[in-house]
């Protein structure tokens, strides 16, 4: 079925867009999370995100064209899907919706008039809940990222706000001191409703608080705030002049660095500053790629060596933020490790068969598995004969899962995430190994859903990749266990009493005492160990 998207509201007074950029065309693939276009508001050039999955049948406002908010951008449905209907229908949305609108302003100007009159301070802004999809109607503070006595300057992100699609981080467009949030941690408001309040510190803002955010117009004799007009009357002209020349390639204006939102939090996240790094998006904006292309340029060393030797004896510290994804790893693993009464086994694996095993598969066209697939595989099989190991703690009850989820965590640039293989013992190890690829792909990409992260009853985590030969894991919960795939090493081993060379991997169980007894780990480990080394077990 069709979906319509709408030209967002992506500022909280944007009433009109325009489309800086499609990085999609009509017949492109969206997957959920793609970035469709790059919009500029009255504020910034900002980059819009699909919340859709299918084929991008038609666009309805063309790069360069201006659309007041809510007006058709774009569809997205099946290939091949008839939407004339849609189109033909669309002549006669604007002045539908112009029409609504002047009934909203009507409205609004009525109750403004019955309303106390009270003025904006100099210098303040009233901020309320963006929409920041094209179907919020209201929003949740997920986690404020300023408090109340905070500088904050253009740029800085100032809250995550969760939609009905997803938590965005809500960038500020002005700079002064938070006054006044309205709108506190896990509470949900409508769009329009009073956020927050900007301006210079020591404001008294107690007459707009209580009026809701709402204000009349400033008295004749009280200077209009000057940051939006002058940012407009600067920005469109600086846009033509880079566009007729080389100046392009310039990501700064009056010492304002142009970027993306998300460049600017994977810049944030990594540590890199914005001044250094050349645009290759429109105008000279600095888009997502170049943070992640970005390679520091070797400083000069232009000093003396008297100088060098001191330079070198200074001691220095840098502070980086961390990022959401550290936060939450660090508050899961450590309700983990201090909550569960934790005991790890070892056991070494031979190789052999296995090596021969996966070179005979992979010889066949298309067909590509790994050892971490035989290990999967292996794991989803032993869970079966052991059921205690595929269960969860809880104060009242051990749940026994009748399902075999299987978590593989996967490395990523901020730390690691761990997406799930759904059933995993009902699939071959081409079709594990197919899983774990797609999955693996999206998580170093960012597209995992919450759904592909959610769900696990046991987890396998692999270095052997790094050289690494065994290590214990950290338990993740509600999982009973987890296990630790070390390295493939080359070793001399005993085989019918004569000392041959071999090929092992040792493998580390870590498991919760509170439903995993020594015991059970250990006949869990050793069918394990059965299956890994007799791969053919596992083609069945």
């Amino acid at each position: 079925m069709a979906t319509i998207i709408n030209m967002p509201r992506l500022s909280d007074t944007m009433e009109e867009g325009v489309v800086a950029k499609w990085l999609k065309n009509v017949g492109d693939k969206i997957e959920e999370g793609d970035i469709l276009a790059e919009i500029e508001t009255d504020k910034a050039t900002m980059e819009f995100e699909s919340f859709y999955e299918g084929t991008l049948l038609y666009i309805g406002i063309q790069e360069g064209e201006t659309s007041p908010v809510d007006v058709l951008l774009a569809i997205i449905g099946e290939e091949g899907e008839d939407i004339s209907a849609i189109i033909n229908g669309e002549s006669s949305e604007p002045a539908k919706e112009e029409a609504a609108t002047e009934e909203v302003k009507e409205e609004t100007t009525t109750k403004a008039d019955t309303a106390d009159s009270v003025a904006i301070p100099e210098g303040v802004q009233v901020i309320t809940m963006p929409r920041l999809s094209d179907t919020m109607t209201d929003g949740t503070v997920a986690t404020w990222l300023k408090t109340v006595g905070d500088e904050v300057s253009e740029g800085d992100m100032l809250a995550e706000i969760e939609t009905d699609k997803a938590t965005m981080e809500f960038e500020c467009f002005y700079e002064g001191t938070i006054l006044y949030i309205g709108v506190q941690e896990g509470e949900t408001a409508p769009v329009d409703s009073l956020l927050t309040i900007i301006g210079p510190a020591g404001t008294d803002v107690s007459a707009l608080v209580a009026n809701g955010g709402a204000a009349s117009a400033p008295a004749e004799n009280t200077p209009a705030p000057a940051a939006k007009a002058p940012e407009k009357a600067a920005t469109k002209p600086a846009a033509k002049v880079e566009e007729a020349g080389p100046v392009a390639t310039s990501n700064t204006s009056n010492g304002r660095i142009f970027a993306s939102p998300l460049a600017k939090k994977i810049a944030s996240d990594k540590g890199i500053n914005l001044a250094d790094v050349s645009g290759s998006g429109e105008n000279g904006r600095i888009i997502k790629k170049d943070i992640e292309n970005y390679t520091p340029a070797a400083k000069v060393e232009a000093a003396p060596a008297a100088a060098n030797v001191a330079a070198a004896s200074v001691e220095n510290s840098e502070e980086v933020k961390n990022s959401q994804m550290r936060k939450a790893i660090a508050k899961s693993l450590g309700n983990s490790k201090f909550s569960a009464p934790d005991f790890s086994l070892n056991i070494e694996v031979d190789m052999d068969n296995a090596m021969a095993s996966r070179k005979i598969i992979n010889a066949i066209p298309d067909t590509k598995v790994s050892f971490n697939d035989m290990v999967v595989k292996a794991c989803a099989m032993a869970l079966k004969k052991h059921p205690q190991v595929n269960t969860s703690w809880s104060e009242a009850n051990t749940i026994y899962h009748s399902h075999i989820h299987v978590g593989v965590a996967v490395a990523v640039d901020d730390g690691l995430l761990v997406p799930v293989i759904k059933h995993t013992d009902g699939l071959s190890l081409t079709q594990i190994g197919a899983g774990v690829r797609d999955l693996a792909g999206k998580a170093r990409n960012k597209k995992l859903t919450p759904a592909e992260m959610q769900g696990s009853t046991f987890t396998v985590s692999n270095l052997g990749m790094f050289g690494i030969g065994s290590f214990n894991s950290i338990i993740n919960q509600p999982n009973s266990a987890i296990l630790s795939v070390g390295a493939i090493v080359q070793k001399p081993v005993v085989r019918d009493g004569q000392i041959v060379v071999g090929n092992t991997m040792n493998l580390t169980l870590t498991s919760d005492h509170r439903t995993v007894d020594g015991a059970v780990g250990a006949q869990f480990l050793q069918t394990l160990k059965t299956f890994i080394e007799n791969p053919v077990t596992m083609l069945a």
